[in-house]
């Protein structure tokens, strides 16, 4: 990981991926290291650390302008506020406006695999329309796309070896999953180089697995029986009601895997070896090493 001595600036500090970013950042002493969340106070054992906090609230745009001055680089990392319809959009889009306003030179953003604009909000609109704010801007841009976290895993599996089925509309494609430490460092990579200009980057695992593949792995490692069940959208949108999930999160789930499906997943990209010089962690070695959390109840 370069160290610039130009400041870095992180969004979503006090978030499991923003927090373990400024870690990270801090063990390689880039920086000097700027933190922006809308609550300073969780970020009271990094200020004592040397980073600079500051408050960002953004569903305030006019706040953000204040919040990223003096960045050099900027990881904006996508919110989490997925209600009302359009409010993470225009979010984003007021980021990137305050990123121009700040004169940030480089914007590093946590999109997703394959983007595309849907007819009504979703998560994967979100990303679609936040990477063409940054195309229409003058900023320079790394756009790093997150597949799939493989700690999504543990409970998905932990619930499926409760039945003995593993049931969802993906069917035989291969998934690359990547864990969100892989993800976290290629971020800080990004974050901390010296490259400029624009790119678009996949941020995979070592390779994809099918479900049929992640059935037998999870079965070979607890010793109970779990077996792929391949059912259509519609069936697999009843399963996930039936479970009493709530509409958006039923909704991003069978996007995710009709995007699965028709292989968005099936990518395997050299990125986080290529930022970091070290590989990504495979399905393999991170249910193996959290075996237990597949018994758990």
């Amino acid at each position: 990981m370069a160290n610039s001595n130009k400041p870095l600036l992180v969004t979503g500090a006090a978030g499991n991926l923003g927090r373990r970013v400024v870690e990270l950042l801090l063990e390689a002493k880039a920086g000097p290291i700027i933190a922006t969340t809308r609550s300073p106070e969780k970020l009271a054992d990094f200020a004592k650390r040397g980073v600079e906090v500051r408050k960002a609230d953004f569903n305030d745009p006019n706040s953000l302008k204040t919040a990223f001055a003096g960045a050099e680089r900027l990881l904006l990392i996508s919110t989490g506020d997925l209600f009302p319809e359009g409010a993470r959009l225009r979010q984003h889009r007021a980021a990137v406006q305050a990123a121009v306003d700040a004169k940030v030179k480089h914007v590093i953003y946590t999109s997703a695999p394959s983007p595309y604009p849907t007819p009504a909000g979703s998560l994967i609109n979100d990303h679609f329309w936040t990477e063409q704010a940054l195309f229409a801007s003058p900023l320079e841009w790394t756009i790093l796309r997150h597949h799939l976290y493989t700690e999504f895993l543990l409970g998905t599996l932990s619930t499926a070896l409760k039945f003995g089925q593993l049931t969802n509309s993906i069917g035989k494609a291969g998934v690359n999953y990547v864990t969100r430490e892989d993800c976290a460092r290629a971020d800080a990579a990004a974050l901390a180089s010296s490259w400029s200009g624009r790119r678009v980057l996949d941020v995979t695992g070592p390779a994809p697995i099918t479900q049929a593949e992640l059935a037998k792995l999870a079965s070979n490692l607890t010793g109970k029986p779990l077996l792929h069940v391949s059912v259509a959208r519609a069936d697999h949108a009843k399963l996930l009601e039936a479970a009493k999930l709530p509409p958006f999160l039923i909704d991003a789930l069978l996007n995710f895997n009709e995007q699965g499906a028709h292989g968005y997943h099936y990518v395997a990209a050299p990125t986080v070896q290529a930022l970091t010089g070290k590989g990504p962690t495979s399905v393999q070695e991170f249910l193996t090493a959290n075996k237990a959390a597949l018994t758990a109840s």
